[in-house]
């Protein structure tokens, strides 16, 4: 049985919509108020606004906050896996993970955005193969990271004597985060993931449509590490919310007692609604601490 995790926390930041140096303080902020991680998107577009917003490329800029912060864990929630070929992707982390002295957590998911690949020309293939292709990329991703000459050949991708050079500086490897819903992906992440990542259904999200609730998922992922004989508890579950969890202390302290209560070890929420800044100074001075030391959960 794996140790109890401690338990984490985060924000979710985002950088659509918004300038370098916007992006860049607010990840200073979290580092100086004591954070433990802070998330980009994979997007080409504003998904959360009109398309028409701006959407700097998520791992050139993690590069640049990587090499401007010194503490935080960083990381992109996550990355799109029809971007990038799988190899390249790991590149780019591998290059975050020097820059960052070992601080950048390795975001994959399937894909999801209809209208940003139409507008971009990037397929988009039907849900079935999506999953097909993520995980033949999560295989190649950890071969490349655990054996010094990965030579792959999938329906979908191939290696042929591939070497990563220079190797992470995190060992035994970089950290990898699954998104992860539905079935399907639930037991790609029990066997792949060091982290998982679901959230509440939301519209216009990747639970759009998600009938299963997180206890069912959680169930679901716990039973497909059991399968396979592997400690579901090995894996680190975290979730975000919305603005709203940051109206008050009180709405942050529920938020986090009531996934805690379901097994979530990483906690992360957007930053609150401008009437609201002064909150996020009194959970991270105030509230946080407490949690980090067992109390206040319940």
């Amino acid at each position: 049985m794996a140790d109890k995790p401690v338990l984490r926390f985060g924000l979710f930041l985002s950088q659509a919509n918004k300038p370098w140096r916007q992006v860049l303080d607010e990840f200073l902020m979290a580092e100086r108020l004591g954070f433990d991680h802070a998330w980009l998107v994979d997007h080409l577009v504003d998904t959360d606004g009109p398309p028409e917003n701006g959407c700097l490329e998520g791992w050139t800029l993690l590069a640049a906050i990587a090499a401007l912060t010194t503490r935080i864990r960083i990381g992109i929630l996550v990355s799109s896996n029809t971007f990038r070929h799988p190899a390249v992707l790991l590149k780019e982390a591998v290059t975050v993970d020097h820059i960052s002295r070992g601080r950048v957590i390795l975001g994959i998911g399937t894909g999801w955005h209809e209208d940003e690949h139409r507008r971009y020309g990037i397929d988009l293939p039907a849900p079935a193969e999506r999953v097909d292709r993520f995980e033949e990329a999560v295989q190649m991703i950890t071969l490349l990271m655990s054996q010094e000459r990965t030579t792959f050949a999938g329906r979908h991708y191939r290696l042929d004597d591939a070497r990563l050079a220079p190797a992470p500086v995190q060992r035994p490897r970089i950290p990898i985060l699954i998104a992860a819903h539905r079935p399907r992906m639930l037991r790609i992440a029990a066997r792949y993931a060091d982290q998982w990542d679901t959230f509440a259904a939301i519209p216009g999200a990747a639970t759009e449509g998600i009938e299963a609730d997180l206890a069912e998922r959680i169930a679901g992922l716990d039973d497909a590490c059991r399968e396979i004989g592997r400690d579901p508890q090995a894996i680190r579950r975290s979730t975000w919310a919305t603005r709203e969890v940051l109206a008050s202390t009180d709405a942050y302290l529920d938020f986090v007692r009531r996934h805690h209560a379901l097994g979530f070890t990483d906690f992360s929420t957007v930053l609150p609604a401008p009437e609201n800044a002064s909150v996020l100074d009194s959970v991270a001075d105030q509230i946080i601490p407490e949690l980090r030391a067992g109390r206040l959960l319940s």
